[in-house]
Order: C-alpha cells, then sequence, then structure tokens
C-alpha cells in the first residue's frame, strides 16, 4: 500500500515513515474497499451477480482506484449481457493504469471482433426498439424483436426479464416461468427476477392448503401436482403404483421405438445442422428486411405530414389572395382605386386607402403586367401631391407634439415620395419620441445613407450615436 500524499510505501504504523502524513483512516479505507472486493468475487463465484456488483460498486465507492474491483465489475456485467457497462468499465481501468492492464485483453476481445461488435449494436437497436414497442403497447411486436435479441445476446439478463413481463401481462404462465428460470441461471440473486417468479408460482402452482381441499372434493390424490399451462388445468399424480406386466412390455417397446428413431436421426446430422444454420440466416436477414422497411414507413409517414402541413398552409394563404368568386382581391382593391381617381375631385386620400390594401411584395410574381404597370401609373399620378399633403399634416401633428398621430402621414409621404428626405428625418424623431428605439435606429441609417452630406443626414448621425450610446 501507498502513501497517498507521497507515494511512499506503508509500514505497519499509523503514519507513513517518509512524509509523517497520517494514514490511519486511510488505511482502513483502502481495508475496507479490499473486503467488498473480496465479498464481490465470492458472490461472483456463485452467480450471486446483482449482489457481486453491489459490493463492487461500494469497493470503488470506498477506491476508485481499486483496479482489480473494476475489472471484474467489468467482467460481471459483460456476464450479465451489459455489454457497454462492461466496456464502460474496462476503458476507465485502461485509462488509470495504461500498462500491465488485463483490462486490455477484455477490451481487444471485443473490439477486434467485427461481427460480435455488429451483434452487440444489433441487440442494442433492437432491445431499444422492444421498449418502444411496449411504450405503444404492441406487445407481440415486442415479443419478436426481444426473442432476436436472445438469439444474438442470450445472457442479457433485462430481455428475459422483460420478455417474462410480457408473458404475465399477456398470461401464458408457462413461458413466463422459463424466461425467469434462464434468468435463475445467469443471475441467481437478482431481486427483479425473484418477484416476477414469486408472482408466476402463484398463478402456475396454488397454494398447497387450497389444492389439497380442492382435490379431496374433486376425488383426487391430495399428493398430486396441480399446474397451471395456458387454459389447461394439468394434474400429475405423485407415487402412483408401478404397473406390472403389459406395462413393463409397453415401456420396453416404447424404448425400442425410440431407440431405432434417435439411431435414424444421428445418420444425418450434418444436413440437419446446415439446414438450421441456413434457416436461421434466413430469418435473420428477413428481421433486418423488416426493420428497414418500418424504418422507411415511419421516414415517409412524417414527410407525407409536413407537406399536408405546407398544403393546408399553402391553401390558407391562396385563400387571403382569393374571393368567393375566384377573382383576385387585389385587382378588385387597384379597379376600385382607379375609379376612385378617376370620379373624386381631389380625394387623394381616397385612392391612397386602396392602394395601401395591395401589397405588391406578397403578390410577387402573381401579378400581372397590365396589374404592375396601373399600380405604377396610379403611385405616380397620386404619389407627389399625396406625399405633400400627408406631409403638411405629418408635420403639423409633430409639430404640436403628437407624435403617434403625425406617424403614419410622414410614413405615406416618404412611401409616395421617397425624395422627401424632411418626412423621413421626421418620421425618425417619431419612432425615437415614442419609443420605438428599433425603428428609429434604422429610418436615422437611412437618412444618412440616402441624403449624406445634408444638415438632417448630420443631426441623424448624432441621434443614432445617442441611441447607440443609451443602450450599451
Amino acid at each position: 500500500m501507498l502513501c497517498y500524499h507521497c507515494g511512499c510505501a506503508l509500514s505497519e504504523h499509523d503514519f507513513c515513515t517518509a512524509c509523517g502524513a497520517d494514514v490511519s483512516i486511510y488505511k482502513k479505507i483502502m481495508h475496507l474497499s479490499n473486503r467488498f472486493y473480496n465479498d464481490g468475487l465470492e458472490k461472483a463465484q456463485v452467480r450471486d451477480l446483482t449482489g457481486a456488483v453491489n459490493s463492487l460498486r461500494q469497493s470503488l465507492k470506498l477506491n476508485k482506484s481499486n483496479i482489480k474491483a473494476r475489472n471484474l465489475l467489468g467482467l460481471v456485467y459483460f456476464e450479465m449481457g451489459e455489454v457497454v457497462a462492461a466496456l464502460s468499465e474496462w476503458v476507465i481501468s485502461k485509462n488509470l493504469r495504461p500498462k500491465k492492464n488485463i483490462a486490455d485483453i477484455y477490451i481487444n476481445m471485443i473490439q477486434t471482433n467485427q461481427s460480435r461488435l455488429d451483434s452487440i449494436n444489433q441487440t442494442i437497436k433492437k432491445y431499444n426498439q422492444a421498449l418502444a414497442y411496449c411504450r405503444q403497447d404492441s406487445q407481440d411486436l415486442a415479443v419478436i424483436q426481444l426473442k432476436k435479441v436472445l438469439s444474438l445476446n442470450p445472457k442479457f439478463v433485462r430481455a428475459h426479464q422483460l420478455l417474462a413481463l410480457l408473458y404475465i401481462e399477456a398470461g401464458e404462465w408457462d413461458k413466463a416461468r422459463k424466461e425467469l428460470y434462464k434468468c435463475n441461471r445467469i443471475d441467481s440473486n437478482n431481486t427483479t427476477t425473484r418477484r416476477y417468479l414469486k408472482e408466476v408460482e402463484k398463478m402456475v402452482m396454488p397454494e398447497e392448503g387450497a389444492a389439497k381441499l380442492s382435490a379431496k372434493r374433486k376425488g383426487i390424490s391430495p399428493d398430486a401436482i396441480k399446474y397451471q399451462s395456458g387454459n389447461e388445468t394439468i394434474i400429475q399424480p405423485v407415487n402412483a403404483k408401478e404397473r406390472k406386466g403389459a406395462s413393463v412390455l409397453l415401456n420396453m417397446g416404447i424404448g425400442i421405438v425410440i431407440g431405432l428413431a434417435a439411431a435414424w436421426f444421428l445418420i444425418l446430422p450434418a444436413r440437419i445442422q446446415m439446414a438450421q444454420v441456413a434457416m436461421d440466416e434466413e430469418l435473420r436477414v428477413i428481421g433486418n428486411q423488416s426493420d428497414e422497411k418500418t424504418i422507411t414507413i415511419n421516414e415517409l409517414e412524417q414527410q407525407v405530414k409536413a407537406l399536408s402541413e405546407e398544403n393546408t398552409g399553402l391553401k390558407e394563404q391562396v385563400e387571403g389572395y382569393v374571393g368567393t368568386d375566384g377573382t383576385i382581391q387585389a385587382s378588385d382593391k387597384l379597379i376600385e382605386a382607379a375609379n376612385a381617381y378617376l370620379s373624386s375631385e381631389g380625394d387623394l386620400l381616397g385612392v391612397s386607402n386602396y392602394l395601401d390594401e395591395i401589397n405588391m411584395d406578397e403578390l410577387g410574381d402573381t401579378a400581372s403586367e397590365a396589374f404592375i404597370s396601373l399600380h405604377g401609373t396610379l403611385t405616380g399620378l397620386i404619389g407627389p401631391e399625396l406625399s405633400k399633403t400627408a406631409y403638411d399634416e405629418g408635420y403639423q401633428s409633430y409639430r404640436q407634439g403628437d407624435f403617434a398621430a403625425a406617424l403614419p402621414n410622414l410614413a405615406k409621404a416618404y412611401q409616395y415620395d421617397e425624395t422627401n428626405g424632411d418626412a423621413l428625418f421626421y418620421l425618425a424623431n417619431c419612432y425615437k419620441e415614442t419609443n420605438n428605439l428599433e425603428r428609429a435606429k434604422e429610418t436615422y441609417a437611412k437618412v444618412i445613407e440616402l441624403f449624406p452630406g445634408t444638415l438632417k443626414a448630420s443631426n441623424s448621425e448624432t441621434y443614432l450615436a445617442e441611441l447607440n450610446n443609451s443602450g450599451n
């Protein structure tokens, strides 16, 4: 044992003879860790794997550098079918002691065998798929997946337990008991296995007293063994007297027939084995193809769902543009604007109201050339005068301090006359006064860009700097 402080070998004293550090508690912890390791080793030797895991974990809690305990824990996990957990422990062990570590052999045993790696990956995927089927209440599919898992990894305790639980749910008590017995052969003291097995035994073999009373009422020997197999009740008498004479001859005849049949089947063992291997390979290929088709179906369902949502959105967008009679509403607004311009006497605001309801950006390529031309003509005719009228009203509201009322008029003034820099500058001031600071920054930047060298551009630079400083 080495000193935790200086690394020198410790003596029988409670202090380090090299550095003088107090190592009494340290020694107790190391000894206790070794005791838990020995306890885990004893339990592993009698296949109490669950108990071994608990003891070894406790050993590592006390001394994480206990390489023997960590390597043994990996072996126990591997024996329980938990290959990923085993590899994790061995990799940690390898990092703690890079040289002269038996974990190297365990890791290479798995990583150098590509077929074993593929089998481990398939086991994990299929077990997770079985869990997903259980959550979806598809118990039959889960049973199929778990059988594939156990064909690849027969020692996977959790898979045996889950399969047994599915059999219990389906009322197949005999099958559940067989799976739990397999779990017991792997891990003799697993709490979950024992709990499941207790419930199964209650259903397969009723309580002894109730069984004897029921047998007595039905005229059955109380020594008979009674158990449930599926939907049938099997009664097996014990201590029955052996029949002599004809029974002996009958048994001899049956033995001869069985012997002849066994000899016959032993003649062709190679062919039978080859046929079994070919069948297993075909089943594996079919299972993989089925999994791939399931994945493809799920992907296609997701694509169909996405396309349906996109189709719904496009329908709603089209309904926004198309009226009940199938014509584009934007065309109606443009016609109404043209009619208002021709029939009104200077009511430019009425014309602009119709034009404001037309969003050219949303129409995009759907607008015809005639529509775009008429829209541009109307905008050009009413633009300058409407811009001046809107600017006058907006500037009047601005001078009066009613910035909220000035905003729409100043925006409209710049919309219909993009050379009106004053409208753009006062619009930026209105945004600032109404605390719409982001829009104010954008508009000041636009004034600086479009009207360089002017007084309003210089003022915009000053205001923009103030806004940026206040934001910091």
